[in-house]
């Protein structure tokens, strides 16, 4: 029993440190997504934080201002469900081998 333990130990520790190197990874990450045929670009990083939102001209309407905010939004929520998406991937790779604990 002790042998299974230390293996135990062992590959939770092993899981931790490629949980670290890919969260790291992970941050150094962009995603980008568009709304409104490409008119607005949002990016946002791996740390899900918007790094940057580019306008197109046209977009830019003083008489529509909802529009242009609701495709910030739009652009900006993508984004961010895209390094949710990738997050979840990374860890759902890194813990998929779980099932095999005897717990």
């Amino acid at each position: 029993m002790p042998g299974n333990m230390n293996n135990l130990m062992k590959q939770a520790q092993r899981m931790q440190r490629q949980m670290e190197e890919g969260q790291k990874e992970l941050e150094t990450k962009e995603f980008t997504s568009t709304a409104g045929g490409g008119a607005v670009e949002v990016t946002v990083s791996g740390k899900k934080e918007i790094v940057s939102v580019k306008l197109k001209e046209e977009v830019v309407d003083p008489e529509d201002i909802e529009m242009l905010q609701d495709l910030i939004v739009a652009a900006a929520n993508e984004a961010l469900r895209q390094a949710e998406e990738a997050s979840s991937q990374l860890m759902g790779s890194l813990t998929g081998g779980l099932g095999g604990f005897p717990f």
